[in-house]
């Protein structure tokens, strides 16, 4: 059975300007703006070393993750939501 990709993650959505300031100009799919996220997180080593799964949030990803210090995946996930339009 072949999986397609859910036309929901794959729809351009408007970014908020914090999350523009992080990953560049939007409109981006729900699927490309995680993909952006990710590569940001590991270019400024924010994975907590002690659990990779954690994100450690520095200045711009403070107001994303609603000015929490750290973050899990799923939790990031959930928070960014907060930031599309």
């Amino acid at each position: 059975m072949v999986r397609t990709a859910n036309p929901a993650l794959m729809k351009p959505m408007h970014l908020s300007a914090e999350l523009e300031e992080v990953i560049g100009k939007g409109p981006m799919s729900r699927g490309e703006v995680v993909k952006q996220i990710w590569v940001y997180i590991k270019k400024h080593d924010l994975q907590n070393p002690k659990n990779k799964r954690n994100i450690l949030a520095d200045a711009k990803l403070k107001p994303i993750f609603g000015g929490k210090a750290e973050v899990t995946m799923f939790e990031m996930t959930k928070l960014v939501s907060g930031h599309l339009k």
